[in-house]
């Protein structure tokens, strides 16, 4: 498969209460974010279109289709994923999964230079979605593993002794999680991921070969389904 240099990249996110699409092209960037928990369904097209369009660029000449692939909402996740699909089978286009994690300690260091981001997201039922990442040649980079657990199971697997940077809902709903060093700031610029920052994330991800076809497409949950079909009334 042949791909413009650079890429040109079409990103997808609905995984948390943000709903958003950007669009890399020829070094430009377009992109539109909202904040709409129950509108993602109807929200997502008409960005995509939007962006497109003052792109002036059809779906077919993009090279990749980005899609948030959680953590983040059950429904939230199924709507990027499904749609991610629609539109690829439609246009023939290969897929990248990215961490919306991922995406907003990518966000923290494209725009506020961080070296270290610590990231959690409220996963609700008293647990958080974790992610810890260190600025690599300004790639978020992850260390360990994404994780669903307790505030109070977290443990710390970055540098305390140098600044880290905290990005996410999940320092809201247990700000005790912010005493774990103290050297950890909170960047209250970053609470969600923005598909614009999945797309330094996809550039670097087809690079290395992470694409794959839509019928490989991934969503990452990190939470058992069975817990959550207990629930009645839970994303």
């Amino acid at each position: 498969m042949t791909f413009h240099t650079p890429l040109r990249v079409l990103a997808l996110d609905t995984c948390t209460e943000t709903c958003s699409a950007a669009l890399s092209l020829d070094g430009k960037i377009y992109n539109r974010i909202a904040d709409a928990p129950r509108e993602h369904s109807q929200r997502l097209l008409p960005m995509v279109d939007e962006v497109l369009a003052e792109a002036n660029i059809k779906l077919t000449d993009l090279d990749v289709i980005a899609y948030g692939r959680g953590p983040g909402s059950f429904t939230g996740i199924r709507i990027c994923t499904s749609m991610t699909q629609g539109l690829a089978l439609g246009a023939d286009l290969p897929v990248i999964g990215i961490s919306t994690l991922a995406a907003m300690a990518q966000m923290a260091i494209d725009e506020h230079q961080a070296e270290q981001v610590f990231c959690a997201i409220d996963a609700r039922m008293n647990e958080v979605y974790v992610g810890q990442f260190t600025n690599v040649n300004g790639i978020a980079t992850l260390v360990g593993v994404e994780q669903v657990c307790a505030p109070d199971n977290i443990e710390l697997a970055l540098d305390t002794n140098e600044q880290i940077v905290a990005c996410g809902t999940g320092f809201d709903a247990y700000p005790d999680l912010l005493n774990l060093s103290g050297n950890i700031l909170p960047l209250q610029a970053v609470k969600y991921p923005d598909a614009k920052a999945m797309l330094t994330l996809a550039q670097f991800g087809v690079s290395h070969e992470q694409h794959t076809s839509v019928d490989d497409l991934a969503p990452v949950y990190l939470r058992d389904t069975v817990t959550w079909k207990k629930l009645p009334g839970r994303e």
